[in-house]
């Protein structure tokens, strides 16, 4: 399996796993992936979806034994690595990326897409794909600007440069930088404090309002935000956010 899918209590994880390959992207990864996302989704047990890599890398980009194929033989539809993208922005509950190691070209997008991004200090991000003679794939030149900011993306994507943890984090690339010892460890239990601690309904609703709203106005925006606050007040899990802090013990929520 190129990759693995597990759940353990309310979160699920999904690792890429090619280790000896850095976890290059292809399509059959491509297939179990969004396989596995899709059956995350659907599990009303699982509220938070971990995806990571084994071994050393995140992964590496489009695996090169692919693209030399294209070089020599053309394009097939079917094979091309970025013919079946990870749909997570469509995922209803939270994606969590912990980036084990290098995170480069598709695999940058594919970081990038998930809504939260925890780095390991030994992490590495680049494109790459000027340097393959490419363009910016995988939707890498909407994402990159909006997280990144203008002048970080084009220098990204143009020197095909590759970035530490470090300044990954200072341009917002992740959201935070763990230890290389313990990193897994560490990323799983603060997926299952998030997936105890807060209102899956919240959640699933707060993440559709946040990739709405990039492409609404501001008035539209208000409007929607009013219409679900009032449904949110008339919801189980409002009431059991207001009776477990009032009661001061943890939050028992059911989704609904």
């Amino acid at each position: 399996m190129e990759a693995l899918f597990e759940v353990s209590g309310h979160v699920a994880t999904i690792t890429l796993n090619r280790p000896d390959k850095l976890n290059a992207w292809t399509a059959n990864m491509a297939r179990q992936t969004n396989a596995a996302m899709m059956a995350a989704d659907a599990d009303p047990n699982v509220r938070v979806v971990v995806l990571t890599g084994s071994g050393r890398g995140f992964c590496a980009g489009a695996d090169m034994s692919l693209l030399h194929s294209i070089v020599s033989e053309g394009l097939d539809a079917d094979t091309s690595p970025a013919s079946r993208r990870a749909p997570i922005p469509e995922i209803t509950k939270p994606v969590i990326a912990a980036i084990n190691g290098p995170a480069v070209g598709l695999g940058l997008a594919v970081a990038l897409f998930c809504d939260l991004r925890i780095a390991s200090e030994t992490a590495r991000f680049g494109t790459a794909f000027a340097r393959r003679g490419l363009i910016a794939e995988f939707g890498l030149a909407w994402i990159l600007p909006r997280i990144a900011g203008l002048g970080n993306a084009l220098d990204m994507l143009l020197t095909g440069r590759m970035v530490e943890a470090a300044e990954a984090r200072h341009m917002g690339l992740v959201t935070s930088i763990l230890p290389e010892e313990g990193f897994a460890q560490a990323v799983s239990l603060y997926a299952k404090e998030f997936a105890e601690g807060v209102s899956p309904r919240s959640t699933r609703i707060i993440k559709r309002q946040v990739y709405e709203a990039l492409s609404q106005s501001l008035d539209h925006a208000f409007q929607v935000a009013e219409n679900e606050m009032r449904a949110s007040l008339q919801c189980e899990d409002f009431r059991e956010g207001v009776a477990h802090f009032l009661e001061k013990r943890p939050p028992s929520f059911t989704g609904y």
